[in-house]
């Protein structure tokens, strides 16, 4: 994470449907829904719902190096569909998972050991990834993206070796657990996958439209809520945000910030901030600090990392039609927050992802968002 003053905070947008036919994904695919692709030394989990023990569908795959460590690292979320249990934090799960670039390169080595593995140009870099939005993503250009999302950041075919070497392992690695599993993976809900691509926050400031939609937001909110919203200040750090509050259905301030920081770009779906401050949608427990519980593998305490964002929810529908209904999402939420391990411990070798914590809040008005 950068180190500076300021917290730089990315943001999550839709980038297109991921086509199975026309689009490999891989461990370094940034992605909603479909099937995770696990780090090729990672054991494939099959986590349950801790209410109705139904199984649970992939939500959300983020490739997250860390600055100065020589790991990738995926995170991975789930959650079950049922409609009593998308909004209770046991019936989501997050998993982190690393490995070292010579492990990657092992366990290609293992899988063709008829052909010479080509050497790979360099090791894929977990430094800067928060410095700039470039390593977020489809892409793997040497330039990155420029600070723009690019409509062919999807590379259907023109991947960099990197990306393309990491998906034919993925594709072999997606056979062999199709194998494993048999049919018991039918019974395993998946979503309809999509690409995320990345902005920084602080560049989403300069667009007409976007500042025209942002009032249009703002204003729908007061009408509906009651509640008269305060002139945003000039700067990340001006002073602090004040709200003219009356008589709000929800009851305090905190909803107000919450639409208030997301009006440039009400259409994110994910918010990255690696021990920054979450967002909440509403009041958080007083005693957070104790809610969000100790690193289970190490002992340590959890950072703030990412949260998921009220836009996903129209995204997250059957891959197969099933399941609700036509058109209709599969999982209900505001935000769900993610905590993970500060030091991010990792076992040398060890083929086991280690589970983080998620705190869920629902939306307190579905309906703003739709």
């Amino acid at each position: 994470m950068a180190s500076g003053t300021q917290e730089l905070t990315l943001i999550g947008l839709c980038d297109g449907e991921l086509d199975n036919k026309r689009h490999h994904s891989s461990y370094l695919t940034n992605k909603v829904g479909g099937q995770p692709d696990w780090l090729p030394v990672i054991s494939r989990p099959s986590p349950r719902c801790g209410r109705c023990g139904a199984p649970l569908a992939h939500v959300v795959q983020v490739y997250c190096p860390l600055e100065a460590s020589p790991y990738h690292r995926n995170l991975h979320l789930f959650a079950c569909p049922g409609a009593e249990c998308s909004s209770r934090p046991e019936c989501w799960r997050v998993l982190r998972s690393q490995c070292l670039e010579a492990e990657v390169a092992a366990a290609a080595a293992a899988r063709t050991p008829s052909r010479t593995v080509p050497a790979q140009e360099a090791p894929l870099s977990a430094t800067d990834w928060c410095d700039s939005a470039d390593d977020w993503g489809m892409e793997e250009e040497e330039d990155g993206w420029g600070g723009g999302v690019k409509k062919d950041s999807q590379v259907p075919e023109e991947a960099a070796a990197p990306e393309a070497e990491a998906a034919q392992e993925t594709d072999v690695s997606s056979r062999l657990q199709d194998l494993s599993l048999g049919e018991s993976q039918e019974d395993v809900p998946v979503l309809r996958p999509f690409f995320i691509s990345v902005e920084e926050e602080s560049d989403l400031g300069g667009e007409e439209d976007d500042l025209q939609h942002a009032q249009r937001l703002l204003r729908e909110y007061e009408r509906r809520e009651g509640v008269a919203v305060g002139e945003m200040e000039g700067g990340e750090g001006g002073g602090e945000e004040k709200y003219e509050k009356t008589s709000a259905r929800h009851g305090d301030a905190v909803f107000s910030r919450f639409m208030k920081k997301i009006s440039l770009c009400p259409q994110q779906i994910l918010r990255y901030c690696r021990g920054g401050k979450p967002l909440f949608i509403s009041e958080p427990p007083s005693n957070m600090t104790q809610v969000v519980s100790a690193c289970g593998s190490c002992g340590g305490s959890r950072t703030f990392e990412l949260q998921l964002m009220p836009a996903l929810v129209s995204l997250l529908q059957r891959k197969d039609g099933g399941g609700s209904g036509s058109g209709e999402a599969e999982l209900e939420f505001g935000t769900v927050l993610v905590y993970t391990c500060t030091k991010s411990c990792w076992t040398a070798g060890s083929g086991s992802a280690v589970e983080e914590f998620c705190f869920v809040q629902s939306d307190p008005d579905q309906q703003l968002f739709k």
